[in-house]
């Protein structure tokens, strides 16, 4: 059984910025603190969090959405999970990202969900926004 995870966050940074920092290996590095390898091309592999999290890259529109098959280490062998990062343009020029994990499987939800606000969220704030 999978489950999926539905998250929104507002980044006071433009949704230019917030695609470059997921998808550019330094600045990803630079705000999660773990060496990370993220082609920006689509069918191109990425692996981040020290090989913790990886897949590859499915639909990429600069500014607007990114689509990754995903999998975390631990998950049964070949399961992976759908992520899509949905950037929009919110007020006073920050982004408004809309995030979506469908197929995680249902003994990882919880983890994974307090997961993608610990490790991704509140760094990629402090990160864009100082």
């Amino acid at each position: 059984m999978t489950r999926t995870i539905r998250q929104t966050v507002t980044i006071g940074a433009a949704p230019l910025e917030v695609y470059c920092a997921l998808l550019d290996s330094k600045r990803h590095a630079a705000f999660t603190g773990s060496a990370a390898r993220i082609s920006a091309k689509v069918g191109g592999a990425f692996s981040c969090y020290g090989g913790y999290i990886t897949g590859t890259n499915l639909e990429l529109i600069p500014s607007r959405r990114i689509v990754q098959a995903w999998r975390s280490r631990g998950w049964p062998l070949g399961t992976f999970s759908l992520v899509t990062f949905a950037l929009a343009r919110a007020a006073g020029g920050a982004t408004r990202l809309t995030f979506t994990q469908v197929g995680v499987p249902a003994s990882d939800t919880k983890d994974k969900a307090g997961g993608w606000r610990t490790h991704y969220w509140r760094p990629l704030k402090a990160y864009l926004e100082s």
